[in-house]
C-alpha cells in the first residue's frame, strides 16, 4: 500500500473489503423487517375470534334495523313491537317481508331482555334494551340499549 505525504494529489489507497467483512445494509434490514410485521399482522387477523366478530355484526345490524322500524313507526303512526321468535325475530305493525325476520348466524340468541322492544309511534319509547349473545362463543354478550331519546347503542357486558 502507498501513500503519499501530506498535500500531495494522489489520494490514500485502502484494500477492498472481503464478502466476509460486509454486514448488512439499512435498507436490508428494514426490508427483513417489514416482511415480518407484514407477516405478524396476517397471522393475529387470521387467530380473531369468528364468533365475537359474528356477534359484533349481529348487534350492529339489529341496532339499525331497531332504528329504521322506529322511523317507520313514526312516519306511519303505527305501533311496531319487535320480539324475538326461535331462530329469528318479528317486526309487527310494519308491512309482511318489509324487514327482516332471520339472524344473519344461527348461533346468535336473545340471551336476556323482555323478548318485546316497542319502537313507536312516540317519539319518547322509554328505556329499553336486549342482550344477544353466541351459542358458539365464549360467553361474551352484548347490550343493545335506548335511554328512550337517543338512538340504540351497542354495549360489551358480561355473560348473565
Amino acid at each position: 500500500m502507498r501513500t503519499s505525504a501530506p498535500g500531495s494529489d494522489s489520494a490514500v489507497r485502502r484494500p477492498a473489503a472481503s464478502p466476509l467483512q460486509r454486514g448488512f445494509t439499512l435498507i436490508e434490514l428494514l426490508v427483513v423487517m417489514a416482511i415480518i410485521a407484514i407477516a405478524t399482522a396476517g397471522v393475529a387477523f387470521t387467530m380473531r375470534d369468528d364468533s365475537g366478530t359474528r356477534l359484533d355484526q349481529e348487534a350492529r345490524r339489529l341496532s339499525a334495523l331497531f332504528e329504521s322500524a322506529r322511523a317507520q313507526s313514526r312516519t306511519t303512526g303505527v305501533p311496531v313491537v319487535w320480539h324475538a321468535v326461535e331462530g329469528g325475530f318479528r317486526f309487527e305493525g310494519l308491512p309482511e317481508g318489509s324487514m327482516p325476520q332471520q339472524w344473519l348466524h344461527q348461533e346468535t340468541t336473545v340471551v336476556q331482555g323482555p323478548g318485546r322492544i316497542v319502537l313507536g309511534p312516540e317519539p319518547i319509547i322509554g328505556p329499553q334494551q336486549v342482550v344477544l349473545g353466541s351459542a358458539a362463543g365464549s360467553g361474551r354478550t352484548l347490550r343493545i340499549v335506548t335511554d328512550g331519546l337517543r338512538a340504540f347503542q351497542i354495549a360489551d357486558t358480561a355473560a348473565p
